[in-house]
């Protein structure tokens, strides 16, 4: 039986949207024979953001070291067993249909290796708001990524991406950066392999006060310019490389 594995990571705090992740992935309607595991990740040991989840076999739990949450995401890859690995944030929610139009997106393109769909912003008013820069659906080029993201309007949220599990791993998981390691995630992955967008929202980025984004220390200029400069000294070698990922019977998600 096809699997989509979920990646989320959270840490002891920071479980207080986890229930409506949740919630919104088990109304999730999946093509025939097609089912999903919840891989969660613990950024810690505390194992305390588990008590807001009911029972439920398809949530795999793991705790670990503390090291943010890149760490955790890639943590989780190494025990996601899906054909697919789609990213789900702890405070975020999977709109209707999403997991559905990523498996179909990915059965339909053989030749891609990942897609993202568009998002909506949910606001502290509860207002729904959708993406100022979303690309039209169809093929998504690196090119037009990287010229996005030099001019600081990148088009999509990095945790969107759905990637065939074996291009994630080719990658090493998530880079071990402290911040926009999902964007850098969509980069590399643009950058060795074709990727499509769906136009068609695929997830509900929730705004509030307590998000990581949203806190006085998260946006340093001098260590954001460092890691401006380690996500595109990354992306320069993959292009002087010339290296193209390309699909193989294993990446077959049908």
């Amino acid at each position: 039986m096809p699997l989509i594995s979920i990646i989320t990571p959270v840490y002891d705090g920071g479980e207080g949207y986890l229930r409506d992740a949740y919630d919104s992935l088990v109304q999730q309607e999946l093509p025939d024979g097609w089912s999903w595991e919840w891989v969660v990740q613990e950024d810690g040991r505390t194992r305390r953001p588990l008590d807001v989840l009911p029972p439920d076999a398809r949530i795999r739990y793991a705790v670990g070291e503390r090291g943010g949450a890149s760490i955790a995401r890639t943590l989780g890859l190494g025990r996601a067993t899906g054909a697919i690995v789609r990213g789900l944030d702890a405070d975020d929610l999977l709109t209707d249909g999403a997991l559905s139009r990523d498996i179909a997106e990915l059965t339909n393109h053989p030749e891609i290796g990942w897609c993202i769909s568009s998002a909506l912003d949910l606001l502290p008013d509860e207002r729904l708001v959708p993406g100022p820069y979303d690309p039209p659906a169809g093929p998504l080029s690196y090119a037009s990524l990287r010229a996005a993201y030099e001019a600081d309007r990148f088009p999509v949220v990095g945790t969107h991406l759905a990637v065939r599990s074996e291009l994630l791993t080719l990658v090493g998981g998530w880079p071990a950066l402290p911040a926009l390691e999902a964007l850098a995630l969509v980069l590399t992955c643009a950058a060795i392999a074709p990727g499509r967008m769906i136009s068609q929202p695929g997830g509900i980025y929730r705004k509030h006060h307590a998000q990581t984004t949203a806190q006085p220390d998260y946006r340093h200029e001098a260590e954001f310019a460092t890691l401006r400069t380690t996500i595109l000294s990354r992306l320069d070698a993959l292009e002087r490389m010339k290296w193209r990922w390309t699909s193989s019977p294993k990446d077959t998600v049908s």
